[in-house]
């Protein structure tokens, strides 16, 4: 793939009026494509499309919008290897990841969305004054400005794009530079499957530019955010200054809790693969492991055997388990974090180290397991979007629930007991905005998904994300047809 046009506004591709972005192949460092990145004017044009296209699609049916969705995922469905591969590259993930949960996650995002577009519903009409009916209305907000991270490039479009679409809103989304390709293709995909032209536009570009005009642009009425808790915090604060509403998904640092009554063997497979996922590069991915003192050695030895098993491999083997980092850069910011918490007196029980086996070129980084770290260090503190996991002690349930609560996180969290009644407390008591019970990382299009504190606000996927992207009016109509009111005495008594 040479040069290509990166921008998809009103329904077609353009080339845009920035600077020229190369975008490359992170598990080898070969180029895949370079293109112009879009300017402020090319962000102005897709937000002209937008608003132009909101009347008509606002004003469709839920039938209408749902039929239309429905054949999107059909088109999608016969193209799924395709942009299966095109993710894999782009990326720089296992294919398997991308066959196995990127694409049937993002079709039956699709499917859910097209069977939740006719049940977008408000309060039942009633009495409630006893002399007015009183209802409420969802409408859509209009042109909504979505940004989207480079780790799931195609379902991260997805969970912007959908529900705002679905509820008869607009968008502009911008994905990451560094992994635009199969957003493109999705936005095509909708106009193909009869979604009208300008509904969804692509601009790809940088965060400094492209971002930066999206989020500030007048005629966006609302901004979706994932990525960063820095950068999200930036994002509000720029909305704020034009109130216009914010949906912010940000850092995680997930809590992997182990009671001594766990299923020991359920649980280090499960942390293994929770903190794998992705190479790590996963904001819910399982990153410090608290297990009860009887138990903590087991633990620790059975998961350093199993990420002794983890293949390192090409992205396009199907037996690849561990793909490479989004980008040398990347990788090499999680070494030095592994190497800082090594200086400060951690153990690397596991991993550690950049795999002489790879490319040279390629992003890759061991499966990594640390134990030894306090509480309050770095490596146990803060996010570090790679495939390492961290392993501490804890005495009593009361320090458990304290120690996963430590953090200014609150995205998603894990806890492993054959106790249900420390398994629910652990629910009720665990700060995030998801709690798995003796699983770790599954989600599904009917649940939400979103995080408290530093993870941001609002929901991504199933029903409640329509409370991101619609606004409840409420409806007062007048029953009796009298015209002296009684509620008049509190303003002219006697006339």
């Amino acid at each position: 793939m040479n040069d290509v046009m990166l921008q998809y506004i009103g329904g077609e591709r353009r080339p845009g009026r920035g600077e020229q972005l190369t975008i490359t192949e992170p598990a080898t460092g070969d180029l895949i494509a370079t293109g112009a990145a879009a300017s402020t004017a090319d962000v102005d044009d897709a937000v002209a499309a937008a608003r132009a296209a909101f009347p008509a699609w606002s004003g469709s049916t839920p039938a209408e919008r749902s039929a239309a969705l429905y054949r999107w995922a059909d088109v999608l469905s016969s193209r799924a290897d395709e942009l299966a591969a095109m993710e894999s590259r782009g990326g720089g993930k296992p294919i398997s990841l991308a066959k196995g949960f990127d694409l049937p996650g993002v079709i039956d995002n699709i499917a859910f969305f097209a069977g939740a577009a006719r049940n977008l519903e408000g309060r039942a009409a009633a009495e409630y004054s006893g002399e007015h009916t009183s209802s409420v209305r969802r409408e859509p907000i209009g042109v909504v400005g979505s940004i989207a991270p480079w780790n799931y490039p195609l379902q991260m479009a997805a969970w912007k794009v959908l529900p705002a679409v679905t509820a008869g809103n607009t968008v502009v989304l911008k994905p990451s530079e560094l992994t635009p390709l199969t957003s493109l293709v999705f936005a095509e995909t909708a106009v193909e499957a009869g979604i009208p032209a300008g509904v969804i536009n692509v601009v790809t570009g940088t965060g400094g530019e492209a971002g930066a005009a999206l989020v500030a642009h007048p005629d966006v009425a609302m901004v979706s955010f994932t990525g960063s808790t820095a950068v999200g915090k930036q994002v509000a604060a720029t909305a704020a200054g034009a109130v216009k509403r914010v949906h912010l998904e940000l850092g995680g640092k997930a809590p992997f809790v182990v009671f001594d009554d766990a299923d020991l063997e359920a649980a280090a497979r499960g942390a293994v693969a929770g903190a794998l996922i992705n190479a790590g590069q996963d904001c819910t991915a399982a990153t410090r492991a608290y297990i009860q003192r009887p138990r903590f050695d087991e633990f620790v030895s059975r998961v350093a055997d199993l990420m002794d098993g983890v293949r390192i491999g090409p992205v396009h083997d199907p037996d690849t388990d561990l793909g490479s980092l989004i980008s040398p850069a990347h990788r090499d910011r999680v070494a030095a974090m592994v190497d800082r918490a090594r200086t400060a007196g951690a153990k690397v029980v596991r991993g550690g180290r950049i795999p002489h086996h790879m490319p040279t070129a390629g992003a890759y980084y061991e499966p990594t397991l640390i134990t030894g770290a306090t509480q309050d260090s770095e490596i146990v503190q803060h996010e570090v979007f790679g495939p390492v996991l961290v392993c501490l002690p804890f005495d009593t349930d009361d320090e458990a629930i304290a120690l996963a609560n430590d953090t200014p996180y609150g995205l998603a969290a894990s806890a492993w007991s054959r106790d249900v009644f420390r398994t629910q407390r652990a629910a009720r008591e665990i700060r995030a905005g998801c709690v798995w019970l003796n699983d770790h990382i599954p989600i599904v299009s009917e649940m939400p998904h979103g995080g408290f504190g530093a993870s941001g606000f609002g929901k991504d996927m199933s029903a409640y994300s329509f409370e991101e992207y619609t606004n409840v009016k409420h409806v007062m109509a007048e029953l009796t047809g009298v015209a002296d009111k009684s509620w008049h005495q509190l303003i002219f008594r006697s006339r």
